[in-house]
């Protein structure tokens, strides 16, 4: 029963990891395409964001950087989100993902951005925003904002994976919408 509880688990992590592979993948044609460069500011994520995309060979052409700013300093200091927009509405908010997106543009050569900023637990939540809360957000120049909130289940891991996989997906969609 142990046996195949684990074969489940990586069958499902593996094709979690194929499915990523192929939004990144996407998401490089359709930057190369629009002749765009891509930054990203994460938070939760870890990095997993740019790691997806550059596992895509060729992304040198087409990813800029990436932030990983998961302490509040860290988002203050490489992105210039307000020390009082922490502190009065949270790392985890749309105002927060807002300047993280504008702060990754300013400080990059980067057209498009993603910012993603959340709590994958397992604590850090409270009753307005439960493990599994994550803001996101893409900007592409000049101004153009989206955000969005997700509330995702299961552990850490799945949480986060959920969380790339939804910033990929959404990239995708916006910037075949435009």
């Amino acid at each position: 029963m142990v046996y195949l509880a684990l074969a489940l688990v990586t069958k499902n992590y593996l094709s979690m990891n194929e499915e990523i592979y192929k939004l990144a993948e996407q998401l490089g044609h359709l930057l190369v395409a629009r002749k765009l460069q891509i930054a990203t500011a994460e938070s939760c994520t870890g990095g997993a964001c740019a790691m997806a995309i550059t596992e895509v060979p060729g992304s040198s052409l087409w990813f800029d950087r990436g932030f990983v700013t998961y302490s509040n300093v860290a988002k203050i200091q490489m992105l210039g989100v307000q020390e009082s927009t922490l502190n009065k509405l949270g790392a985890v908010s749309e105002a927060t993902i807002r300047e993280m997106l504008i702060g990754s543009i300013q400080n990059s050569v980067a057209d498009f951005a993603i910012a993603i900023s959340g709590i994958a637990g397992p604590g850090g939540g409270s009753p307005d925003k439960p493990v599994g809360t994550v803001l996101f957000g893409w900007l592409q120049k000049p101004d153009n904002i989206h955000t969005s909130q997700k509330l995702f289940s299961g552990n850490r891991h799945l949480i986060r994976t959920q969380a790339v996989i939804y910033a990929l997906t959404t990239a995708n969609q916006l910037l075949n919408n435009h």
